[in-house]
Formats: structure tokens, sequence, C-alpha cells
């Protein structure tokens, strides 16, 4: 197994551990869409997922004095691409960079260490 192999199973493991978290806790989307369209109404052609994200955490952790809520930054970016993806009309609403596992799969790209499967027929 090569590094960009590890980096793969990394990301995945990163996906699957923000899925099951979204299952278990879906107001949190709901309340990301939300603001992502109040956002929109607003007139904003682009914003930031890390301030909607900021505004959910006030509004749960402040305002309703439910206590302590913790969203994983590292959860983030997944809401800002789920957001894309499922309403397209939007996409580059928020402006992703390339996840960290990503990055570095492409960083090994471009310095020749690391290159995709080929296969001879």
């Amino acid at each position: 197994m090569n590094q960009a192999d590890v980096l793969n199973l990394e990301l995945k493991q990163r996906k699957k551990s923000w899925w099951e978290w979204h299952r278990k806790n879906p107001e949190v989307y709901d309340k990301f869409k939300e603001y992502t369209f109040d956002a929109i109404a607003s007139g904003r052609k682009h914003y930031s997922h890390w301030a909607i994200i900021n505004r959910i955490r006030w509004n749960t952790e402040i305002e309703t004095k439910g206590g302590e809520f913790k969203i994983s930054n590292d959860y983030i970016g997944f809401y800002a691409r789920l957001f894309h993806a499922r309403h397209p009309d939007y996409d580059g609403f928020f402006k992703l960079k390339p996840l960290k596992e990503e990055k570095q799969i492409q960083e090994l790209k471009e310095s020749g260490i690391y290159s995709e499967p080929r296969f001879n027929f």
C-alpha cells in the first residue's frame, strides 16, 4: 500500500465518520440549509460555510442555553459539499478548498511520486 492509498483510506474513514455523525444529528444540516438560504436571500453570491456553522454553534450554545454542542471543524466542508450536491443551482456559493487528503494526494501526483495505476491490455 502506497502513501496515496493510505490517504484515500483516511479520507474514506473521515467521510464515513462525518456521515454517521450527520445521520445522528440531522438538525445540523437543517439549520445549515436554513441559514444558507437566508444568506442567499440577502443577495449574497458567496458566503462562508464556517460562518454558517458558527451561527449554528452560537444559537445552540448561547441562545438556547442547550449546553455544550460540538460540531467538529473536520465536518464543516462536508456540510458545504452536501449543500452543493443537493442544491446544484447554488454550486459554488461556498468557496471550497480540496480536503486535506485530496490536497496531499494531488501534491504526490505533481511531485511524480504517485501516479494512477495503469492497465496494459
